[in-house]
């Protein structure tokens, strides 16, 4: 059988963010709560102008470098984040990025499993169509509200991934774990702007999931505990997948394990989660690039193990091989600077961000210039979304007004 997985892949996330310890400030409670009970540090904070179609494609320009596009017949397009009941948001960036029309646009949803769903859907096509390369980004923004329980995990990114066969980065094996259940953890009705959200019930059924889902796995491909060098979780919060290893290793009896090598199995895939917060469906994948970028000894040929959750709810467990020669595939020195050229938000510039008023009756709407990368939503027109290619002496880096609402004038 042809391998197949991932060729190249490459992040985006917003260029502002806020520590969360001016968040601790505001709400006048300790930082700790954030730094230790949730493993978080930092929360990435869309402007306006940046969505997930913008952070989709700015993921993408970077992961095309050095591409065949004609080879891509094929765009899927993960998220919970949804622009429109209708409309693919793939087909936004399909425009911006300039690929061949011969290309097969969809996005998919299912909570925060929806990008690992398109890879399992992509991969028996590049089976059949070895020439061929599938274009799969992930992006999202979560948004909880202001003040809420949520709020300290919110975040926004996007992962774009070229796959194909005789990739590059990571060969993925074709035994997993699939388990789905009605439930009713997390979801966010077509009339509200926020999600609604039981986080104990979701924790408990992310845990009670892993565990359903690798037993599974364990079984259908003969492998275990021991056979993976390293993990890669889904991250609603690190500390959840702190806790969610911490069950692997009971389940499977590797409880005698030193801190030292448990924290190696995992550490290095949470760091870029813990400076942007949760990215939903790109988060698993956020953790892939972290993993690979962060450990600098060579990991070709050894195994990682891959916990995908999306609340509502589908789980599944599955394994990738990396690849020899993967570092030439990576995209690392890109990755470093985009973390460390964000701006950094005061509080009172994060609820301006966060209240931002897009119009919603049709009006017409000139978005404000802040730094959104190549890419921003410059208009709302006729309830169509304008988007357009950035010039950066048009980017405004802060100094920000109360924004006004050009339909009802409210601020």
């Amino acid at each position: 059988m042809v391998k197949v997985g991932i060729d190249t892949l490459a992040i985006y996330t917003s260029r502002y963010v806020m520590d969360l310890a001016t968040l601790a400030e505001a709400r006048q409670i300790q930082a700790d709560k954030f730094h230790v009970g949730l493993g978080q540090y930092k929360m990435s904070v869309p402007p306006p102008g940046e969505d997930i179609v913008t952070m989709a494609a700015n993921a993408a320009t970077q992961v095309l470098q050095g591409i065949d596009k004609s080879q891509i017949e094929m765009l899927l397009f993960a998220t919970e984040s949804g622009i429109d009941q209708s409309k693919a948001a793939g087909l936004y960036v399909h425009e911006l990025l300039e690929l061949p029309a011969r290309c097969r646009v969809i996005e998919l949803k299912q909570a925060c499993y929806s990008g690992t769903a398109a890879l399992q859907l992509a991969l028996p096509y590049l089976r059949e169509n070895p020439q061929k390369k599938v274009l799969l980004i992930a992006s999202d923004i979560a948004r909880y509200g202001l003040n809420t329980p949520g709020e300290s995990s919110q975040g926004a990114g996007a992962v774009a991934m070229l796959l194909s066969a005789n990739p590059r980065v990571l060969a993925l094996e074709p035994e997993c774990g699939i388990v789905s259940e009605n439930v009713m953890d997390f979801w966010r009705p077509n009339y509200s702007h926020l999600a609604v959200v039981d986080g104990k019930y979701s924790s408990k059924l992310y845990l009670t999931m892993l565990e359903k889902s690798w037993t599974q796995y364990k079984q259908l491909s003969q492998r275990n505990f021991a056979d993976h060098a390293f993990f890669c979780y889904h991250v609603p919060v690190p500390r959840l997948v702190e806790k969610a290893h911490q069950h692997l290793l009971k389940i499977n009896s590797q409880t005698d394990l030193s801190d030292e090598i448990v924290d190696k199995q995992i550490q290095y895939s949470l760091d870029y989660g813990r400076k942007s917060g949760n990215s939903y469906t790109a988060s698993l994948y956020l953790a892939l690039a972290s993993l690979l970028d962060k450990v600098l000894a060579d990991l070709s040929n050894q195994r990682i193990g891959f916990y995908s959750y999306g609340s509502g709810c589908v789980a599944e467990y599955f394994s990738g091989v990396v690849q020899p020669n993967y570092q030439a595939a990576l995209h690392t020195d890109y990755h470093t600077a985009l973390f460390d050229t964000r701006i950094t938000l005061n509080y009172n510039d994060y609820v301006k961000f966060f209240e931002f008023p897009y119009v919603e009756d049709g009006s017409e709407q000139t978005i404000p210039f802040y730094s959104t990368g190549n890419y921003r939503l410059s208009k709302l027109q006729q309830h169509k979304r304008i988007y357009e290619k950035v010039h950066a002496s048009s980017v405004i880096q802060l100094d920000i007004p109360p924004f006004k609402n050009a339909a009802h004038g409210m601020t």
